[in-house]
């Protein structure tokens, strides 16, 4: 009796990814952000909430977006090792602009929810771009 290995599912388009990717990012920014606000309130130091933070949302989107969004099974290994180096590279950006951001904005009530949703920002854009091309390419 041979194995048959299940079929490979079509992968979704780019509207059908965009839409599961922010799904998928409103989720994991949820994780992110409460964890974030969570250990700022428990006095840990920011730098370190925000990675702390960051690796807690960024593990929970690769896992979801890995099963919803770019559905496929091949390549765990080679992937795997994409995705370290693509979010080993946006955590230090993403650490970084919320670095600055803490630098540059004016002492506000919601100055270091800004400072997350700008760096926020601008790790998910990447990460969108370099998932699609990069990690989870067919």
């Amino acid at each position: 009796m041979t194995a048959t290995r299940p079929a490979p599912t079509a992968r979704p388009g780019l509207i059908a990814q965009l839409g599961r990717f922010v799904a998928v990012g409103a989720f994991s920014a949820l994780v992110d952000f409460g964890t974030y606000h969570a250990l700022l309130a428990l006095g840990t130091w920011v730098h370190l909430a925000k990675a702390i933070s960051f690796i807690l949302g960024t593990t929970t989107a690769y896992l979801l977006n890995r099963r919803f969004t770019f559905t496929q099974s091949a390549g765990g290994s080679a992937r795997f090792a994409g995705f370290v180096l693509l979010y080993g590279t946006t955590f230090a950006i993403n650490i970084g602009v919320n670095a600055v951001m803490l630098a540059v904005l004016p002492q506000l009530p919601f100055r270091t929810s800004l400072a997350w949703v700008v760096a926020q920002g601008t790790a998910t854009a990447i990460n969108f771009i370099m998932l699609r091309t990069v990690v989870f390419r067919r």
